[in-house]
Protein backbone atom coordinates (compact mmCIF):
# COMPACT_ATOMS: atom_id res chain seq x y z
CA UNK A 1 0.00 0.00 0.00
CA UNK A 2 1.45 3.54 -1.20
CA UNK A 3 2.60 5.16 1.81
CA UNK A 4 0.22 8.85 2.43
CA UNK A 5 2.05 11.84 2.89
CA UNK A 6 1.14 14.19 5.62
CA UNK A 7 0.19 17.42 4.15
CA UNK A 8 -0.48 19.27 7.94
CA UNK A 9 -0.54 19.00 11.88
CA UNK A 10 -3.91 20.10 11.70
CA UNK A 11 -6.45 17.73 13.88
CA UNK A 12 -9.06 17.61 11.48
CA UNK A 13 -7.09 16.85 8.83
CA UNK A 14 -5.63 13.99 10.86
CA UNK A 15 -9.44 13.13 11.21
CA UNK A 16 -10.06 12.90 7.55
CA UNK A 17 -6.88 11.25 6.74
CA UNK A 18 -7.64 8.75 8.88
CA UNK A 19 -11.69 7.70 8.57
CA UNK A 20 -12.67 11.05 6.49
CA UNK A 21 -13.74 9.43 3.19
CA UNK A 22 -17.24 8.10 2.21
CA UNK A 23 -16.59 4.41 3.22
CA UNK A 24 -14.57 4.06 6.15
CA UNK A 25 -16.77 5.61 8.76
CA UNK A 26 -19.66 3.14 7.63
CA UNK A 27 -17.49 0.04 7.75
CA UNK A 28 -16.22 1.18 11.58
CA UNK A 29 -20.71 1.60 11.57
CA UNK A 30 -20.72 -1.79 10.67
CA UNK A 31 -17.88 -3.47 13.04
CA UNK A 32 -19.36 -1.39 16.25
CA UNK A 33 -22.65 -0.40 16.22
CA UNK A 34 -24.20 -3.11 13.99
CA UNK A 35 -21.62 -6.02 14.79
CA UNK A 36 -20.15 -6.91 11.21
CA UNK A 37 -16.89 -8.60 11.61
CA UNK A 38 -16.10 -10.94 8.29
CA UNK A 39 -15.83 -9.86 4.92
CA UNK A 40 -18.97 -11.07 3.63
CA UNK A 41 -20.50 -9.19 6.81
CA UNK A 42 -19.49 -5.77 5.20
CA UNK A 43 -20.02 -6.54 1.73
CA UNK A 44 -24.07 -7.14 3.07
CA UNK A 45 -24.30 -3.99 4.01
CA UNK A 46 -26.87 -1.86 2.87
CA UNK A 47 -24.66 0.54 0.74
CA UNK A 48 -23.48 -2.22 -0.92
CA UNK A 49 -19.53 -1.16 -1.38
CA UNK A 50 -17.73 -2.49 -3.96
CA UNK A 51 -15.13 -5.57 -3.33
CA UNK A 52 -11.69 -3.46 -4.29
CA UNK A 53 -13.10 -0.59 -2.10
CA UNK A 54 -13.64 -2.52 0.78
CA UNK A 55 -10.21 -4.58 0.59
CA UNK A 56 -8.73 -0.81 0.33
CA UNK A 57 -10.44 0.32 4.04
CA UNK A 58 -10.06 -2.78 5.45
CA UNK A 59 -6.61 -2.68 4.71
CA UNK A 60 -5.98 0.98 5.71
CA UNK A 61 -7.66 0.52 8.99
CA UNK A 62 -5.44 -1.84 9.42
CA UNK A 63 -2.66 -0.20 8.55
CA UNK A 64 -4.12 2.70 11.05
CA UNK A 65 -4.51 0.46 13.53
CA UNK A 66 -7.88 0.66 13.78
CA UNK A 67 -8.69 -2.91 13.29
CA UNK A 68 -6.95 -6.75 13.76
CA UNK A 69 -7.70 -9.10 11.50
CA UNK A 70 -7.45 -12.04 12.79
CA UNK A 71 -6.56 -16.07 12.20
CA UNK A 72 -10.36 -16.95 12.05
CA UNK A 73 -11.09 -14.37 9.30
CA UNK A 74 -12.99 -11.60 11.63
CA UNK A 75 -12.26 -8.30 11.81
CA UNK A 76 -12.18 -6.86 15.19
CA UNK A 77 -11.58 -3.04 16.62
CA UNK A 78 -8.73 -2.11 18.62
CA UNK A 79 -8.91 0.30 21.67
CA UNK A 80 -8.15 3.02 19.17
CA UNK A 81 -11.61 2.37 16.66
CA UNK A 82 -13.30 1.95 20.19
CA UNK A 83 -12.39 5.38 21.21
CA UNK A 84 -14.78 6.68 17.64
CA UNK A 85 -18.20 5.49 19.57
CA UNK A 86 -18.66 8.80 21.21
CA UNK A 87 -17.96 10.13 17.68
CA UNK A 88 -20.15 7.67 15.76
CA UNK A 89 -22.88 8.53 18.54
CA UNK A 90 -22.56 12.54 18.16
CA UNK A 91 -22.37 11.91 14.25
CA UNK A 92 -25.98 9.88 14.39
CA UNK A 93 -27.66 12.48 16.66
CA UNK A 94 -26.89 15.62 14.39
CA UNK A 95 -28.16 13.32 10.98
CA UNK A 96 -31.23 12.60 13.13
CA UNK A 97 -31.85 16.28 13.99
CA UNK A 98 -30.81 17.44 9.97
CA UNK A 99 -32.41 14.35 8.42
CA UNK A 100 -35.85 13.61 8.84
CA UNK A 101 -35.73 10.04 6.56
CA UNK A 102 -33.41 9.08 8.85
CA UNK A 103 -33.16 4.48 9.26
CA UNK A 104 -31.74 5.58 13.01
CA UNK A 105 -34.19 3.83 15.77
CA UNK A 106 -35.82 5.81 17.72
CA UNK A 107 -35.32 4.35 20.93
CA UNK A 108 -31.10 4.68 20.05
CA UNK A 109 -31.61 8.26 18.99
CA UNK A 110 -33.41 8.91 22.82
CA UNK A 111 -30.91 7.13 24.85
CA UNK A 112 -28.07 8.62 23.03
CA UNK A 113 -30.41 12.00 24.41
CA UNK A 114 -30.76 11.39 27.42
CA UNK A 115 -27.43 9.93 28.47
CA UNK A 116 -24.85 9.63 26.03
CA UNK A 117 -22.14 8.67 28.09
CA UNK A 118 -23.99 5.29 29.14
CA UNK A 119 -24.79 4.07 25.76
CA UNK A 120 -21.39 4.44 24.69
CA UNK A 121 -19.99 3.06 27.85
CA UNK A 122 -22.68 0.14 27.05
CA UNK A 123 -21.45 0.36 23.24
CA UNK A 124 -18.18 -0.36 24.14
CA UNK A 125 -18.53 -2.98 26.34
CA UNK A 126 -20.62 -4.69 23.91
CA UNK A 127 -17.68 -4.59 21.42
CA UNK A 128 -14.90 -7.52 21.26
CA UNK A 129 -11.55 -5.37 21.29
CA UNK A 130 -8.73 -6.99 19.28
CA UNK A 131 -5.56 -8.01 21.42
CA UNK A 132 -3.61 -5.63 19.64
CA UNK A 133 0.34 -7.23 18.07
CA UNK A 134 3.00 -6.02 19.65
CA UNK A 135 5.74 -3.81 17.81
Amino acid sequence: MPQRRRRSDCPIHFGLETFGDRWTLLVLRDLLLKGRSSYSDFLGAEERIATNILADRLARLQEDGLVVHGADGRYRPTAKALDLLPLLVEMILWSATYDQDTAAPAAFIERAREDRDALVAELRASCTPAEEPVP
